[in-house]
């Protein structure tokens, strides 16, 4: 399981480290590709192989669920990790997401989300303050 929220700095040559707790859960390879909100997600093979299968069921009828598709499946890569825990992130996901030096790695269960920090801190202040918003909305959904 991953959990917590990291501070860590990209390299020029767009390697990044990912913290020691994760990677070790990780193993030695994973799946790096576009997440929502314009952050990237990194699945360990297992899970990743769950989001696939699950993508491959939606409707091909349907516009979204292509569209979702194309953005999530053809964004993905496969990473390994070198010497020092680091991983190169492609300039296309790099650019997608707006990654400057300053980077947010957070632990979200089953996946790890990779932020711009200054984006990152922007997005949780705003949902810090709708959190009773959040909770009633989540209470319909029964949860």
């Amino acid at each position: 399981m991953f959990i917590g929220e990291y501070t860590y700095s990209m390299d020029e040559k767009k390697r990044l480290a990912i913290p020691p707790n994760f990677r070790q859960a990780l193993g030695k390879k994973a799946v790096l590709t576009r997440g929502l909100d314009n952050c990237l997600v990194i699945y360990p093979l297992e899970e990743w192989t769950k989001m696939a299968k699950k993508l491959e069921s939606l409707p091909n009828s349907q516009p979204e669920a292509r569209g979702f598709m194309r953005i999530v499946l053809s964004g993905a890569v496969e990473v390994h990790f070198d010497k020092l825990g680091r991983i190169l992130i492609p300039d296309y996901l790099k650019s997608y997401a707006g990654l400057k030096k300053n980077v947010a790695i957070l632990g979200l269960s089953n996946r790890i989300e990779i932020w711009d920090e200054k984006r990152w801190q922007e997005y949780k202040r705003k949902t810090e303050m709708a959190a009773g918003d959040i909770v009633e909305k989540l209470r319909e959904l029964g949860v």
